[in-house]
């Protein structure tokens, strides 16, 4: 029920459960999982989060929620759409509920549709969210958009839940792919390196493995092959071909 769709250097990964909204089970949450791993074992430079149908993920299967294994499964999922290497960018054309936030949150860019919505309703159901989706929704979102979604349940349409926004769309999908086939031709190296920074620095500023991987990283990128052949590419005024070393 995870589609993988290979567009040159970007990979759209697509929940293709429409009868249930694209409610996300154990078996889900493992194979998206598994087919990000996948992507980026097979040398993409950028992925597409989508959801078949009108929603983009209507949170989690309640008919499974207490499955054991279930929170270990998305959580881990969620985790490694954060720390994979390339972009993730979430093409969002309807309701992203539950879950359906949280996926969203764990991307790193999303274009959306008019008809996006975005809600916590745990309290609604007695159920909770971990403090990594609590942080993340309050510096993506701000601070009285998040207490909105988690103190009463409110569900936020673009305008509201601007902070999740980054492009809006007729066609998500579309223009989320054409999006990232602009950055799968930037520096992998950079990309991978910004994106750490931005998240770690943000998320957990003082801790020293934090600092050391970000600095790992900055040297990586000026010692790489890519910063050479950007500087020639300047020189000779062409497109520059980056490697990923």
């Amino acid at each position: 029920m995870i589609e993988t769709h290979v567009h040159d250097a970007v990979t759209e990964l697509r929940i293709v459960r429409p009868e249930r909204r694209n409610a996300l089970d154990t078996g889900h949450c493992r194979d998206l999982h598994a087919a990000l791993d996948e992507a980026v074992a097979g040398g993409t430079r950028a992925v597409v989060l989508t959801g078949e149908g009108t929603a983009f993920c209507s949170g989690a299967d309640l008919h499974t929620v207490g499955d054991a294994g279930f929170l270990d499964a998305l959580y881990a999922m969620l985790q490694r759409l954060v720390e994979v290497e390339v972009p993730v960018i979430a093409a969002v054309q309807g309701p992203a509920i539950g879950a359906g936030t949280q996926l969203a949150i764990a991307a790193d860019l999303r274009v959306c549709s008019e008809q996006a919505v975005f809600g916590l309703p745990t309290a609604a159901l007695g159920l909770a969210v971990d403090p990594w989706t609590v942080r993340r929704l309050a510096l993506l979102a701000g601070g009285g958009p998040a207490r909105r979604m988690l103190l009463t349940c409110e569900r936020l349409d673009v305008t509201a839940a601007a902070g999740l926004v980054d492009r809006t769309a007729e066609d998500p999908r579309a223009a989320a792919l054409a999006w990232a086939a602009e950055v799968a031709a930037l520096a992998p190296l950079t990309l991978a390196y910004n994106k750490l920074a931005v998240n770690r620095l943000l998320e957990d500023p003082a801790d020293a493995a934090t600092l050391d991987a970000v600095a790992a990283g900055f040297s990586a990128c000026w010692a790489s092959e890519d910063l050479a052949e950007g500087r020639r590419a300047r020189e000779e005024k062409r497109a520059p071909r980056f490697v990923g070393r």
